[in-house]
């Protein structure tokens, strides 16, 4: 089970549902998991799969969202591939990339927010937002919030927006009030939240469901 079975799954998904594809992620996950123990030798699956599912969970999603950013003028990157790499080895584009990112910690040098998928300016190299990718919210929400703060916090970086994308399998996310703990840091900490799920949501201006994603981002960089 790799990422490229990930993506086969979803191209099938997008064949039987097309737009609507991206509600089925969890289902997807279901038959990936079924796969994934067929090919699995260890004495724990569990966290086997937990680890495959986290890891390839932003993959899957910078799949579903590459070539409509794309078709914006923008470019996408994986913010492991800039943790990763020295300088050196990165291109003058994605160099530039990683220090409009980079957070200013004074004494304690400069470093990159944990964040999943970055959506830049290719001309440029300015970053427009970052997201983060999470099964269920308890995962990395407030993480991400204090991510959040962070940017927000520096003139450098301050215009970068952060959204939480989320199957949202705990159901954190469906109701606006009485609000769990989860979405709350989403209406106040973050810029939004987009829900890859079966179940619809009682959306707001920041928490919506995935297909609004695109259209949200067109209108940031208007």
């Amino acid at each position: 089970m790799t990422i490229n079975d990930l993506i086969s799954l979803y191209n099938k998904k997008k064949e039987k549902y097309g737009k609507e594809a991206y509600r089925h992620i969890s289902n997807l996950l279901r038959e990936a998991k079924a796969k994934h123990k067929i090919d699995f030798n260890g004495s724990d699956h569990e966290q086997s799969w937990r680890a495959f599912k986290g890891k390839n969970l932003e993959k899957l999603i910078e799949y579903i969202i590459t070539d409509e950013v794309k078709s914006l003028g923008l470019d996408v990157v994986n913010g492991n591939s800039l943790e990763r790499t020295n300088g050196e080895n990165l291109s003058k584009e994605l160099g530039l990339v990683k220090r409009n990112l980079l957070i200013d910690y004074g004494d304690y040098g400069s470093h990159l927010p944990d964040v999943d998928i970055i959506i830049y300016n290719p001309k440029t190299s300015k970053v427009v937002a970052v997201l983060s990718s999470k099964v269920t919210l308890r995962e990395r929400i407030a993480q991400t919030g204090y991510w959040k703060i962070k940017l927000a916090s520096d003139k450098v970086t301050q215009h970068i927006k952060v959204y939480f994308v989320t199957p949202d399998e705990d159901g954190t996310l469906t109701i606006k009030k009485p609000s769990k703990k989860g979405r709350a840091i989403v209406e106040v900490d973050l810029d939004g939240s987009y829900v890859l799920s079966e179940t619809d949501i009682d959306e707001s201006k920041k928490v919506k469901m995935f297909d609004k994603f695109i259209d949200d981002l067109k209108i940031l960089i208007k």
